[in-house]
Order: structure tokens, then sequence, then C-alpha cells
């Protein structure tokens, strides 16, 4: 019964290496958001740090207009780092089990 306790806390600390790894890998890699066909480009790391914000002159005229062009990029940006991380880690996780991020 010992040795079997012992593996199962061998499998859990390589899990939790992996996951480190991974999210390590996933704040380096990034994702972009896009509205209005790249007239508002948002660059975000998988981490959701916020990297970098792309906005063409012709998106300035109209500032609530930009507002709503920045708010479709930062939501597309967000959910492809979500999606990008979700299938990132879903390999390490049970079948059924929601990552918090």
């Amino acid at each position: 019964m010992k040795g079997g306790m012992g593996n199962m806390m061998k499998q859990a600390q390589m899990m939790q290496a992996n996951m480190q790894k991974a999210q390590a890998e996933l704040a380096v890699t990034e994702v972009e958001g896009i509205a209005s066909n790249g007239m508002v480009k948002i660059t975000m790391a998988c981490n959701n740090a916020v990297k970098r914000v792309l906005i063409d002159a012709a998106a300035m005229d109209d500032r609530e207009t930009l507002e709503d062009l920045l708010l479709i990029a930062l939501n597309d940006a967000r959910a492809k780092a979500e999606a990008t991380s979700q299938q990132r880690m879903s390999g390490m996780m049970p079948a059924g089990f929601k990552l918090p991020f």
C-alpha cells in the first residue's frame, strides 16, 4: 500500500512540474485580437498580460467607435488566449476538470 501512495505522490509532483512548465510557456505565448479588419489589434500573452495595442489612424476619428473597437479586440484576444491555454493544459487534467483561468 505504501508503494502505491509513493507512486501517486510522484505522479502528482510530475503533474505539478508539467503544469508549471506549461504556465511558463503560456506566459510567453502571444495571441492577437483584431477588430474591424485590423483597424485595432491587441497582442496579449496567454496569461492575459497585454503586450501591444496598435490603432490605425482611421480609427481615431470617432472616440465611441474606437472604444468599441478596443473592447472587441481585447475580448477577441482574451478568448484566443483562453482557448490556447485550455488546449495546452487539457492533456494534463482529468476528464471533466475545469481550469480556473
